[in-house]
């Protein structure tokens, strides 16, 4: 019965998507989107042993292998807390509080990102499904998926994992909570 509430809410979250890059361009305006399989050059280049030493193994299966973690488990899907999240794997700034809204699909959801070339969009063909990834610009790391049914004022919904952010309350100096890259002066 577990593996079939597990299916289910997979199938949801796969039917809210079904837009090619091409139609994902077009619609968000957005200019870093590339292809699956296309060589993007991240900044942040560590390999996969420095990844498995970095993170904990929860981060590395969804940062690094792609792997979503289960909805409703996380722990920001429901963060009503004022403040920015962070990628937990390069340290960068992704998503303020002020555009997470609550999506009813378990995981944080946000309508816009701090700014345009905080993330990288990329072309999710997987399991017969035509999806957008987003990934942190900075590292290439995996944060979820992009849809287009989104609130206003950008019609998108920003669908991640909690595993992949760092939550820092508005005003708290983010090296307190051991945000990459972060460190007390």
């Amino acid at each position: 019965m577990k593996n079939i509430a597990i299916i289910f809410t997979m199938l949801i979250a796969a039917t809210a998507c079904g837009q090619t890059k091409q139609q994902f361009q077009e619609n968000s305006k957005m200019k870093n989107v590339y292809q699956e399989g296309e060589k993007v050059p991240y900044e942040m280049q560590l390999s996969e042993e420095e990844w498995k030493n970095k993170l904990t193994p929860e981060e590395y299966e969804v940062l690094r292998r792609k792997g979503t973690e289960r909805a409703f488990t996380g722990k920001y899907w429901d963060n009503k807390k004022e403040g920015t999240y962070y990628s937990a794997a390069s340290g960068q700034a992704l998503f303020n509080s002020d555009t997470k809204f609550e999506s009813g699909t378990g995981w944080p959801s946000f309508y816009s990102p701090v700014s345009d070339d905080a993330i990288t969009y990329i072309e999710d063909n997987k399991f017969g499904m035509k999806r957008v990834e987003v990934v942190d610009s900075k590292s290439g790391s995996h944060l979820g998926h992009v849809f287009d049914d989104g609130p206003q004022p950008t019609g998108m919904r920003y669908c991640l994992n909690s595993v992949s952010l760092i939550f820092v309350p508005k005003g708290e100096d983010p090296a307190d909570y051991d945000v990459p890259g972060y460190s007390k002066k």
